[in-house]
């Protein structure tokens, strides 16, 4: 099967360092305010951020909810206390269920976990105003393109440091930072719900979405060359084509119509 181009990991390394630097001055910050969820991203976001600017600047929040798997929790704990970091633990539970009573709407699992992100993003935003912070986000490639992030939430950010790597690539870079391999080898998930795993949501592995992502992006192939080139469907192209194409509103700046002259 075909295979994206290997990027240089010391030059990346090193371009993201220098790109957090330079958010965090043109802003007149005090330093960086980050979600940990124990997973891949947010773990390589927090090694590149305290690099950039040392720990003592960074701040992280762990924010587990009923359906965070432990080992999850954990995990963000220890990650921060390795850099040597500032975090602390805020459980969202109350405040969804808060939400919940207000709202008096049936339960349904992509709302409420939309509803999660967005709390974790309150949260986080709060801390990083209280101390002239910048959020940064965790948001790869792979998951910005098909829009698998939560509008507001998990997408809301000052900087997205690691916003041009695909998910393969996020994985090699954290393996370059020897990373731990706990970390590493979890299967992705958000933890929005119990059993959840980002790679059943998307409908196919990380692996073959980049592929399809770098064929259809970066070198313009159409489905069908693609599907023949990686061996797959044409359905398998088309569905992440279309996942493409409905979340472009997720980043684009909120529209308003013209305005006529007299």
């Amino acid at each position: 099967m075909s295979e994206i181009p290997e990027i240089d990991l010391e030059k990346t390394k090193s371009d993201i360092i220098e790109f957090i630097q330079s958010k965090v001055n043109e802003a007149n910050s005090d330093g960086i305010a980050i979600g940990l969820s124990g997973g891949i991203d947010s773990t390589l976001v927090a090694y590149l951020a305290c690099e950039a600017v040392g720990p003592d600047n960074v701040f992280g929040i762990t924010m587990p909810s009923a359906t965070t798997p432990t080992e999850d929790n954990i995990h963000g704990s220890e990650v921060a206390q390795n850099l040597g970091m500032n975090y602390k633990q805020i459980a969202i539970d109350s405040i969804l269920k808060e939400y919940l009573s207000l709202t008096q709407l049936d339960n349904n699992n992509l709302a409420i976990g939309n509803l999660k992100a967005r709390i974790r993003m309150s949260v986080l935003y709060y801390y990083a105003n209280y101390k002239n912070y910048l959020v940064i986000g965790t948001g790869n490639k792979s998951e910005i393109l098909i829009g698998y992030f939560t509008k507001h939430g998990d997408g809301a950010c000052d900087m997205e440091p690691i916003g041009d790597l695909y998910k393969s690539e996020v994985f090699k870079l954290s393996e370059y930072l020897n990373i731990s391999e706990e970390i590493l080898n979890k299967p992705p998930r958000a933890g929005l719900w119990e059993g959840q795993s980002d790679e059943d949501e998307i409908g196919m592995s990380y692996d073959l979405l980049d592929k399809i992502l770098y064929f259809y992006t970066e070198k313009d192939m159409k489905n069908t060359e693609i599907a023949q080139k990686l061996d797959i469907s044409v359905d398998d192209v088309d569905m992440i084509i279309t996942k493409i194409k409905r979340s472009e509103h997720k980043s684009k700046v909120p529209e308003s119509p013209q305005k006529t002259i007299l």
